[in-house]
């Protein structure tokens, strides 16, 4: 779903996206002319390799989203999260690609590594 960031109501708005078995829907309303706020639950699981053995696994997602988007640059101090949109249009999809992105690019133990004692050496 996209949507130009000047179309963006001032009163909240539902919505909702998919992307594989991962959802995110929650609600959007413009703040400033500048700002937009999204609120929203991130729910589904995605697949995660293990970092020590390469075992993939599904990681089971059920968090709560709070984030503004800026239309530009966002060069003032925030304590929540700010995503800066550079063509003027929200796309809702590759908002949740990217947080799917994010997640799998951490670093994930499996059960079987995270209950072990064995030392794990490293090479440089």
């Amino acid at each position: 779903m996209k949507i130009e960031f000047k179309k963006i109501p001032q009163a909240p708005k539902e919505f909702q996206t998919e992307f594989n078995s991962v959802k995110l829907e929650g609600n959007f309303c413009k703040m400033s002319p500048s700002l937009v706020k999204i609120e929203a639950d991130f729910c589904g699981s995605v697949p995660i390799e293990c970092c020590r053995c390469g075992k993939s696994e599904d990681l089971e997602l059920n968090e709560s989203l709070d984030f503004l988007l800026s239309d530009g640059v966002f060069d003032k101090e925030s304590d929540e999260l700010v995503i800066e949109i550079e063509n003027g249009i929200i796309d809702f999809d590759e908002i949740i690609q990217n947080e799917i992105a994010s997640i799998q690019s951490e670093y994930h133990f499996c059960k079987e590594c995270a209950n072990t004692d064995e030392v794990f050496e490293k090479e440089f």
